[in-house]
């Protein structure tokens, strides 16, 4: 293929017709066209599936590579769900096809059947996305046909179909008679696509090719006699032509090359192939030398790949209309409620305008680091003849000083010369610039030319609106939210590591921006109209979710280290940073080889300095579950037994705040401030488990709910798109079905706020009869009258915020070992606050309480005079409860604040007064592993508290592909383990998966007979919960119950012995 030079590779830019993004650069002739490849690696492992979605959002196209032993592994899935969630076209390339000859020992027939199930596999994949889209289409279309027919009358029709025999799929799928798939060997360097062999056997059999083409690959067979290709091959016993016309050449050339050496063979299939084998390459002593030489001219894998690269995957051009609009709709907007200026810009997308006038914009997908040295301005020019010759003699002349001169004298000139000139290496080692990562999607982008930079939340109707017409990025303009300006100083052309500096880059190219650290984090859009709305953000597979504390080995190279972490954290799309409340430096990372390579770049390229990681921190939730109907030994539990283990932590603390804490057997916590002025009742339920989950992956839904009740609650007028409130109306429906039975009785409803973070899997419930709160879901029915109306009779009572405050904090750290609580519904059953009016009327605090109660068993026995009084006073009250008195509505004030400690002290005592558990994070684990070392998988699983879900065997093979579930916390070292004991026959891949109840009480204690038969007198088996539990509070320097010594016997030293 040869170099190319730079200004070949500038004027292809200019031809997006003929450019492929898909992932190193090279340039290729194809027949009379050159075509331009923008070749974008990323690595395989789960790890780095966040490096996989950076390079898919600048491609068009994408080669997914699967192994013809393995088949399909978890990250096959991921980066197919990738690339169809980002619209991209993939073509496929079944690799070392070289292990089904030599390892498997297959024969040709038994890999073509092999072939055929991984193709099923693939496009199994494939075809379940493209069901779930249809399906969702055809929802969205039933709804508004639905609000069609409810205005006309008559019979109504049925329609049972799915949608999906009308909509045509069959380009989505990998065929080889289609072309997008390459069977290969890179290591023996062969790779064909049926084409190759249909043009190869059409010259010699006068087929014509197109025919070849279709019958190639599937159930066809040649009749000899009749010189027909017929149909039918496997139920009348005959050789599939793939296997006859393809395969068995390749099986008789490994044959004769590999397995038997057979030269006189070789030398025929040299000479009937046409090609030359150096003699060098026939006398050496590894056969596979000489096969990779044949292999290597008769079918280069290069050539096969890159014309399936051409031919089937698209150009910039080809862009389709549904993904410009998918990039361009931002979270829960839909592209039809974009301003007019900014829909406009779809055309932009769709032509691929290289013109003056054409808009730029541009997606930076993340930033990568590079040293000084390594930019094409500071690379070191080659020196000519003169230099050469000037530089020697200089050198000699050097050489001669020294040699007269005294030994000491250049000593200490040498030392003065060694400190001289590493003062200003230094400071060059140590300058890192970032490079963002980015491609043109529209327009041309010029040396030095400013833009505009979108920020995630940016709003394309409010800049049009601020920003004056005309008004390019060079007017910077500071007070639109969420835009900012910049200056793109240089622009480079990636040629794998090498960087060539250009003057501007035409739309469709991917290209490398300089100059864009201090405006750019991660990823980002750069556009020269505000008109642009932000791209939709990246999807990533890999959750963060192991963390470590980093700390420099030297106190005094703190600075470094914190330099070091903000460009690692800009560097790195999936990594995170975090400041901990203890000042600890956290680095949150997808697993464990993410965490060692994010380590070992802190260590050797950002901060440059000796650094010392913490035992990885453990993410753990606490959460409450229904009484348990057996003890640990499965031995049923009597009421009292029930009672007694439920009620374990409440009576010291009853004992000890007696005064202002009151804790009835049903679990309900009455709680008084220390000022007597406000008394709450709570009560924890655990959730369901399906609502957690709901609530789970819904937090972004929630979080969006939260900022339009704050929006609606300061007043503010918002246009919400018509998607955010299905989907906010989806919500309340899954958690009505959900919520069902007597205690849930209107449980949605009444829902007062989700914590921590006001979006969390927790939730407070109002159950406080005389307080009508506006709802939650008040978004909802702002079209409704009657909510209107609801909604205006329904106030905010002074200090509702406390409540709320006062929850958040308590499911932010729970009393087990402050971690977030998960699961968990506070019922708010009682609020009494006693009212603060100017001193003339503080005559009594029993007149002038405003008393809300629900029923709750202790309140029931109160006097009905009392409560008759309370009513009476209650209308008046609320009018001046209304009123904004400075006293009253200080939210700032002493009484907000014991409020809000109050609440949080109820909800943790509420909390203990159920049976209390640990949830864990949980791993999927996929291993694939040969007969005779699933022991040894097992072995190891066990011994690290995994679970085995299932088990199969891969057919044709005889590798097991084993499920299991294994909690993060036992996953560091497992995949070393494996690789030890099974000598590197099993490996794992660790996908992070759920939160799972750890089913053993942390406070249980032996108290039967048979308990202490079973675990011992102290429960000497390991309590798993419990030894969690105790590493979580010991890490964080809370008390921990554990005796050092125990059972200590006097010490008998050696001397004593003799």
């Amino acid at each position: 293929m040869g170099h190319t030079s730079l200004e070949k590779i500038i004027a292809l830019q200019k031809n997006p017709a003929n450019i492929r993004n898909l992932c190193i650069l090279a340039h290729v002739d194809h027949g009379d066209q050159e075509y331009l490849l923008n070749l974008i690696d990323s690595p395989g492992h789960v790890d780095f599936s966040s490096e996989v979605s950076t390079a898919v959002r600048l491609c068009d196209g994408a080669i997914v590579v699967v192994d013809a032993v393995e088949g399909v592994c978890p990250q096959t899935q991921a980066v197919l769900r990738q690339a169809w969630l980002e619209n991209i076209r993939p073509v496929l390339v079944i690799n070392k096809i070289d292990r089904l000859i030599m390892e498997l020992q297959l024969t040709s027939q038994e890999a073509y059947t092999h072939l055929q199930k991984i193709l099923g596999q693939v496009n199994a994949i494939t075809g379940t996305l493209f069901t779930s889209k249809v399906l969702e289409e055809r929802a969205e279309k039933e709804k508004g046909e639905e609000k069609e027919s409810e205005t006309l009358s008559g019979d109504q029709v049925f329609d049972w179909s799915a949608g999906l025999e009308e909509v045509d799929d069959s380009h989505l799928y990998f065929s080889p008679d289609q072309g997008n798939v390459v069977f290969a060997s890179a290591i023996d360097g062969w790779g064909f696509s049926i084409q190759q062999f249909a043009h190869i056997y059409s010259q010699r059999m006068g087929i014509k090719a197109g025919v070849l083409l279709k019958t190639l690959w599937g159930d066809f067979y040649l009749n000899a006699k009749a010189k027909k290709i017929m149909k039918g091959a496997q139920a009348k016993g005959k050789k599939p032509l793939f296997v006859q016309f393809v395969l068995d050449n390749i099986w008789s050339l490994y044959d004769a090359v590999v397995t038997r050496r057979d030269r006189e063979k070789v030398e025929k299939v040299v000479a009937s192939l046409g090609i030359k084998v150096m003699a060098r390459d026939l006398r050496h002593s590894d056969p596979k030398v000489l096969l990779s030489a044949i292999c290597s001219q008769w079918l280069p894998v290069s050539q096969a790949v890159l014309s399936m690269v051409c031919e089937k995957l698209p150009s910039p051009l080809d862009m389709a209309s549904e993904r410009a609009e998918k990039l361009m709709s931002v979270g829960a907007r839909r592209f039809d409620s974009l301003p007019g200026q900014t829909q406009k810009l779809k055309t932009a997308f769709l032509q691929c305008s290289s013109e003056e006038n054409a808009p730029v914009i541009v997606f930076v997908s993340k930033m990568f680091a590079v040293d000084t040295k390594a930019l094409p301005q500071h690379k070191p020019r080659p020196l000519t003849q003169e230099e050469i010759v000037q530089r020697r003699e200089l050198a000699r002349q050097r050489h001669a000083d020294r040699m007269a001169a005294d030994q000491t004298a250049a000593e200490t000139m040498m030392e003065s010369l060694t400190v001289k000139d590493s003062k200003p290496e230094e400071e060059e080692e140590l300058k890192e610039i970032f490079i963002a990562f980015a491609r043109v999607y529209s327009g041309v982008v010029k040396k030095g030319q400013r833009v505009f930079v979108l920020g995630p939340k940016y709003d394309p109707a409010l800049g049009l609106s601020m920003v004056p017409e005309g008004c390019n990025a060079s007017d910077c303009v500071s007070e639109v939210p969420h835009l900012s300006c910049c200056s793109m100083e240089s622009l480079y052309l990636l040629m794998g590591r090498e960087l060539e500096e250009l003057e501007e880059v035409p739309a469709g190219n991917v290209l490398g921006i300089g100059g864009l650290e201090e405006c750019v984090l991660k990823s980002a859009t750069l556009s020269s109209t505000p008109a642009c709305p932000p791209f939709t953000p990246l999807n990533f597979e890999a959750t963060p979710i192991v963390r470590v504390a980093v700390e420099p080995k030297h106190p005094s190279e703190m600075p470094k280290l914190v330099r070091g972490m903000r460009l690692l954290n800009q560097a790195d799309p999936c990594a995170e940073v975090l400041i901990q409340e203890t000042g600890e430096h956290v680095l949150v990372t997808a697993g464990e080889v993410h965490l060692q390579r994010c380590l070992d770049d802190l260590r050797d390229r950002f901060a440059k300095i000796e650094i010392s990681a913490s035992k990885p921190i453990i993410p753990f939730r606490e959460t409450v579950v229904r009484p348990p109907k057996v003890d640990m030994v499965n031995e049923e539990l009597g009421k009292q037994q029930k009672v007694a283990i439920i009620h374990q932590v409440k009576e010291p603390s009853q004992g000890r705040s007696s005064d202002t804490l009151l804790v009835d057997p049903s679990g309900l916590v009455t709680l008084t401030t220390p000022s007597r002025l406000a008394t709450v009742c709570v009560r924890a339920i655990p959730l369901p488990q399906e609502v957690t989950q709901l609530l789970e992956s819904n937090s972004e839904v929630i979080r969006t709910l939260e900022q339009i009740n704050m929006s609606l609650r300061e007043g503010k007028s918002l246009d919400i798109s018509l998607r955010t409130l299905e989907a906010i109306a989806g919500l309340k429906d899954q958690l009505d079905s959900l919520l069902q039975g007597r205690k849930w009785r209107n449980a949605v409803e009444r829902i007062w706020a989700f914590g921590p973070r006001r979006y969390g899997p927790n939730i407070l419930l109002n159950n406080v009869e005389s307080y009508q709160r506006p709802s939650v879901w008040q978004c909802l029915g702002r079209g409704d009258k009657t909510g209107e109306a609801g909604s205006q009779a329904a106030v905010l009572r002074d200090f509702d915020n406390s409540i709320i405050s006062g929850f958040l904090l308590a499911t932010l750290s729970g009393p087990m070992c402050e971690e977030p609580l998960m699961g968990v519904c506070f019922c708010v059953e009682r609020w009494d606050v006693q009212s603060l009016a100017p001193a003339q009327h503080q005559e009594s605090f029993d007149e002038d309480s405003i008393s809300h109660k629900a029923l709750a068993d202790n309140e029931v026995e109160r006097s009905s005079e009392i409560s008759a009084q309370t009513e009476d006073m209650e209308a008046g009250l609320s009018q001046a409860g209304r009123r904004p008195e400075p006293a009253s509505a200080d939210c700032y004030g002493p009484v907000s604040g014991q409020l809000i400690a109050a609440m949080k002290e109820a909800c943790r005592h509420a909390f203990q007064t159920q049976p209390q558990r640990l949830m864990a994070a949980m791993y999927t684990c996929e291993i694939m592993a040969t007969a005779e070392v699933l022991g040894r998988v097992y072995g190891v699983l066990g011994k690290r508290e995994g679970r085995v879900l299932h088990e199969e065997m891969k057919e044709g093979t005889d590798m097991f592909i084993i499920k299991a579930v294994l909690p993060v916390a036992e996953s560091f070292g497992f995949a070393d383990e494996i690789r030890k004991r099974t000598s590197g026959l099993a490996s794992p891949q660790l996908v992070f998966s759920h939160w799972e109840v750890i089913s053993s009480d942390p406070y249980w204690v032996p108290t039967t007979e048979e308990e202490y038969l079973h675990f011992g007198e102290k429960a000497d088996s390991a309590n798993q919960a419990l030894k969690y539990m105790n590493a979580v509070r010991r890490r964080k320097g809370l008390y921990v119950e554990e005796k050092i010594v125990e059972h200590a016997e006097k010490q008998r030293t050696l001397s004593k012995n003799k």
